[in-house]
């Protein structure tokens, strides 16, 4: 590898952990007020009932793709939050997820919950690592779906 490329390969690298850790801070500060819907049954009520409120659609999954009843509910999530203008992000790293979900979490309910999927609301929150992760997505616009892979800590 030239010096260029490994130069460009630890850009990258720095960049995909800093929205990693962006990413992570939204969903615990989404968390402690309120403003995360956990899991696929939830999402899709809240997304039913309030769209508008919705500002990004975090789908997670570690190598579920034989799970066929998971991808077909990440494809019908996908698909309404398109049509609604709402950002996805695709993520794995499902580990690193429960870890911070219990942490934030002081009932540790979701231990053992559906995480695959996860809504972040309250549309007028001015919050800096929301606006870092949606211009990551934006910046993806080359893939269908942008995805992120969480490290574990």
């Amino acid at each position: 590898m030239t010096p260029e490329g490994t130069l460009t390969s630890s850009v990258t690298e720095n960049r995909m952990q800093s929205i990693g850790v962006a990413l992570e801070e939204l969903l615990v500060a989404a968390q402690k007020q309120e403003c995360l819907t956990v899991g696929i049954y939830e999402s899709a009520q809240l997304l039913n009932a309030d769209p508008d409120s919705v500002v990004l659609c975090v789908l997670a999954a570690d190598g579920d793709e034989a799970d066929v009843a998971l991808q077909i509910h990440f494809t019908l999530l996908q698909a309404f939050c398109r049509d609604s203008g709402i950002t996805i992000l695709r993520v794995s790293g499902l580990p690193r997820l429960r870890q911070l979900l219990a942490n934030a979490d002081d009932d540790n309910q979701r231990q053992d919950g559906d995480i695959h999927c996860m809504l972040v609301t309250n549309p007028h929150a001015d919050h800096c690592h929301l606006r870092e992760v949606g211009i990551y997505c934006q910046e993806s616009a080359d893939q269908w779906i942008p995805e992120l892979v969480l490290q574990e800590h």
